[in-house]
């Protein structure tokens, strides 16, 4: 057909090279799919059913089973432990805090005790009530372990006497207790007050 106006012949319509299929790619189908969908089903296929262990590939499995619970069952072992250790840690410190209290609440006490016991020399607590509260007194601190301490004729002993006077004498071979100018006091283990004490040496 020739336009009247140009007088050319009329073209056939151009596709645009977009919409021109490509060279590998893949076409649609009549249902919407590609032919991708083919390749997927013959991947699924090749799968296979499910790899089986070998007989060496179970053994490693158990013995690692083995190895899991017995760290299991040692770190359990240590924790019992250290939960026995740290209670018995709980009780000693316990103990031993009740002791330094007891010790210092006795200490303060020991001024008294020695006034009765040097009342006591001096005949003062013959009869009457003191006779009694003395008795209550002393009776208490043994419960708790008090002990006297330092006596003539002791081998002195740093650890629990304090020498105040020392006496050189031919009578003794070693430093001996002459006499207790104040006795001292221990609470079980503890040293609570060293005996003061004059202390005879070789001469």
């Amino acid at each position: 057909m020739v336009d009247e106006k140009n007088g050319a012949p009329d073209e056939e319509p151009t596709v645009p090279a977009a919409d021109q299929p490509q060279p590998g790619e893949a076409t649609p189908s009549e249902d919407g799919g590609t032919a991708d969908v083919d390749g997927a089903e013959e991947l699924i296929e090749a799968e296979g059913p499910d790899v089986e262990l070998s007989t060496e590939d179970e053994a490693i499995l158990d013995q690692a089973s083995v190895d899991l619970v017995a760290d299991m069952r040692q770190d359990m072992l240590r924790a019992q432990a250290e939960l026995v250790n740290f209670r018995k840690r709980v009780e000693r410190d316990r103990e031993a805090n009740r002791d330094a209290v007891i010790a210092e609440v006795v200490r303060a006490v020991l001024p008294a005790l020695d006034d009765l016991s040097r009342a006591e020399q001096h005949g003062d607590l013959a009869d009457g009530p003191m006779v009694v509260i003395a008795q209550k007194l002393r009776g208490g601190f043994d419960r708790f372990g008090l002990t006297q301490i330092g006596a003539k004729g002791d081998v002195f002993d740093p650890k629990i006497h304090e020498a105040i006077v020392q006496l050189p004498t031919a009578d003794v071979a070693v430093n001996t207790v002459a006499d207790v100018i104040e006795p001292g006091y221990t609470l079980g283990d503890r040293v609570l007050r060293a005996a003061k004490v004059a202390v005879s040496v070789p001469a």
